[in-house]
This record gives C-alpha cells, sequence and structure tokens, in this order.
C-alpha cells in the first residue's frame, strides 16, 4: 500500500482529493494538512510515501516546503497539485525533484493516471539492486510519464486504452488475441494498444511457450499487488 499525505488549503479541495486517492487500489490517504507548517510538522511524527503538495499555502509556497523536507532528509516523493502555471514554479519543481506536476482543476481521470504512473515507477524500483543498462533506466523513468487523450497516437482512443488496461488488469497477462477476445476487437488494433503500453513502461513483454513455431508473445501489467515500502 502507498501511504499519501495531502496538504491543500481549500478543505473542499482536500476532501476530493482524499476521494480520489482512496478511489485508486493501492493508495491509501494517512493525514491531511492545510498550511505548509502544519505539513511540516505533520511529517516529523506520520510517515508517508507520497504528498500531493499545493503550491499556493496561505503561510508559504509549496516550493518552500520541499525544500523544508529535503533538508530534513524526508525522502518522500512529492506530486505538485496547484493551479500556478508560471513557469519558473515548474522549473523549481522541476529542480527539487518533484516526481509530477498536476493543474487545478482537474477531474478524477488525470489523478488517477498520475499515480499509477507512480506507482508503476515504485514497483520498478522494489526489488533494489542495479539496473542492467540505460533502456532500463530509461523505462523506470517512463513510468512517470503519463500521457494525456490529445497525445495518444492518431487513431487511439483514452477509452479502447482504458478497457485495454482494464483486461490486462484483470487477466495478470494477456496475448493480443486474448485481449482481442476480451474487448471485441481485432488482434492487430489491441496488439497495437499492448505495445503502446509496453513502450511506455506501463506493460511488459514475455514469451509464452507451449505450443508448437515461435512462441507467442505475452504482456504483463507491471503493477504487482502487495506493499510498497521506501
Amino acid at each position: 500500500m502507498i501511504d499519501v499525505f495531502i496538504v491543500e488549503d481549500d478543505p473542499v479541495a482536500a476532501e476530493a482529493h482524499a476521494l480520489y486517492v482512496t478511489r485508486v487500489p493501492g493508495f491509501t490517504v494517512v493525514g491531511q494538512a492545510a498550511t505548509g507548517q502544519e505539513a511540516l510538522q505533520a511529517m516529523h511524527r506520520q510517515r508517508a510515501d507520497l504528498v500531493l503538495l499545493d503550491m499556493g499555502l496561505p503561510d508559504m509556497h509549496g516550493l518552500d516546503v520541499c525544500r523544508a523536507l529535503r533538508a530534513a532528509r524526508h525522502e518522500v516523493d512529492v506530486i505538485a497539485v496547484t493551479s500556478a502555471r508560471d513557469l519558473a514554479v515548474v522549473r523549481g519543481a522541476v529542480s527539487l525533484g518533484i516526481v509530477q506536476y498536476l493543474l487545478k482543476p482537474f477531474a478524477f481521470a488525470a489523478l488517477r493516471d498520475k499515480l499509477v504512473a507512480y506507482a508503476a515507477y515504485r514497483d520498478r524500483l522494489a526489488d533494489g539492486g542495479a539496473v542492467a543498462g540505460q533502456h532500463e533506466v530509461d523505462r523506470m523513468l517512463a513510468a512517470l510519464r503519463t500521457t494525456d487523450p490529445a497525445d495518444l497516437p492518431k487513431g487511439m482512443s483514452r477509452e479502447s486504452l482504458d478497457g485495454v488496461v482494464g483486461a490486462l488488469k484483470a487477466a495478470g497477462g494477456l496475448s493480443a488475441s486474448e485481449a482481442a477476445d476480451a474487448l471485441g476487437t481485432s488482434r492487430i488494433t489491441a496488439r497495437r494498444y499492448l505495445e503502446y503500453l509496453s513502450g511506455i513502461g506501463l506493460a511488459e513483454r514475455h514469451p509464452r511457450y507451449g505450443g508448437t513455431g515461435r512462441p507467442e508473445v505475452e504482456y504483463r501489467w507491471v503493477v504487482r499487488p502487495g506493499p510498497r515500502r521506501s
């Protein structure tokens, strides 16, 4: 389970963020704060894996909260949740290692996609050890990047992509033919979505043996269930 701490001064927004987080499997809310100082004090007592951090807090800027967390050597990850569109703030967030940046207002799906991508990233780090090479580092960092529907390859839709993701998670592993049967689409279409998920680091390709001839390709969702701890 990934523990999330929410820092948001608007009580309505804070409640909505907490509800959104709890709707994503594998995530739980462990605390909330309405100011930067409250957040810093709470983080000395409360362990968390991830902070949803508003930039426009009443007592201090969110970037200053993040600097204080880093100075205190808290290894918690941070997603900036803000209406700030100032590029200086974006640049500051990057320099402080904030893993993702989510602009208000947003719907549940936008936060869900960020959290799912973050979980995929953590899952790749769970085993520790060393990376095999540059390609593995690139795939780990790619897991943090979510895709806006407007940025999907031509001919692909968010609804179909969500359907493929749901089928893949439910089955644990699918070939293109099995995904096509589950979704009622062609094998070529299903394979295109599966290859897309593999390319952005959310699915992995594995050979499946058992028949004659060349092995079939099986696609597996990379986020495994179970505890995730720093």
